[in-house]
């Protein structure tokens, strides 16, 4: 059987390593794609160079353009431009914009009946102006956003409990960004409530360092942004969709009704499988949860209107 051909758009840090965790896990064979003279093919050669020594089977083909790309099963977009410190996700919107709409573009006609997932911030609003700029139906386009988010917020949960951060279960919806929700109601330690174990205080210093996430790693190093977590939350969405996994994870998608809100990507509970996004689901949220949707794509809606404009 032939392997699947994962494009990746965007050879920087994220997408490299995004190239690198598809290899590891023997997912298919991987295109490159950047703008950049040498860039992706040298890490494409220098990738497939350590594939004897690790056990890859897949390979990866580096490229400026998009003729490799041709027929693609999964496309993930990760170029745009980096956050810088200080910077917010939405400071990034009109550049990224651009990029988004061209890259998505060319790789969408290549590739009509690939699935795209979008990793490139500020992430909710690129992902509805690659859905729109691909021009293809909703299940297909979605961006990584929840999955990262909720890594973070369980890490820093195990963290402060001290106990294993695979026994809890916690989901982050909304906007990537300063209004993400780490939902309370939906926050258990191996079956048990997390108000059981610790107190509305501490959940909320550790809801509020999860916001920030991203821009603590930021800080820290100074010239550049994270990129092992937000890889690892594509691939495990590359994942999903190629083994067909009918997986309930916490993506970015257009909603058209559910949740109250319409015409709007935000991140909720999807089941990811084969087809994509193959339906939405509806968690009973408690009131608090709920307020704090509503609020987060209160900032989310405007940008999404405002690609309309810039579009039409």
């Amino acid at each position: 059987m032939a392997r699947k051909k994962i494009t990746i758009i965007g050879a920087g840090n994220v997408g490299a390593e995004v190239a690198r965790q598809v290899l590891a896990q023997n997912l298919g064979n991987v295109v490159l794609v950047d703008i950049a003279e040498g860039l992706a093919q040298g890490k494409a050669l220098d990738m497939n160079q350590s594939g004897p020594i690790l056990g890859y089977q897949g390979r990866v083909v580096g490229t400026q353009n998009y003729e490799e790309t041709i027929d693609s099963d999964i496309i993930v977009v990760t170029s745009g431009s980096p956050r810088k410190p200080g910077m917010s996700r939405d400071d990034l919107f009109k550049t990224n914009f651009a990029i988004i709409q061209a890259v998505v573009g060319h790789a969408a006609s290549a590739s009509p009946q690939a699935i795209i997932i979008v990793v490139t911030n500020p992430l909710d609003v690129m992902t509805y102006t690659a859905l729109k700029t691909a021009n293809c139906p909703k299940e297909r386009v979605f961006g990584m956003a929840g999955i990262l988010d909720s890594a973070r917020y369980r890490y820093f949960l195990s963290e402060a409990l001290q106990v294993s951060q695979h026994v809890i279960e916690a989901m982050v919806l909304g906007g990537h960004g300063d209004e993400m929700v780490p939902c309370v109601s939906l926050t258990r330690v191996a079956g048990a409530p997390i108000t059981e174990l610790m107190s509305l205080e501490q959940l909320e210093k550790i809801a509020q360092r999860t916001r920030t996430g991203g821009g603590e790693i930021v800080k820290l190093l100074k010239t550049g942004s994270a990129y092992y977590a937000p890889a690892a939350a594509a691939v495990r969405m590359v994942a999903a969709v190629l083994n067909d996994e009918k997986a309930l994870l916490p993506c970015a998608t257009l909603l058209q009704g559910e949740y109250g809100f319409a015409d709007i990507v935000l991140g909720v509970p999807v089941i990811i499988g084969c087809q994509g996004v193959e339906r939405v689901v509806e968690i009973q949220l408690e009131a608090q949860d709920k307020e704090a949707l509503t609020k987060s794509a209160g900032v989310t809606q405007p940008l999404c209107r405002q690609v309309d404009e810039w579009l039409n």
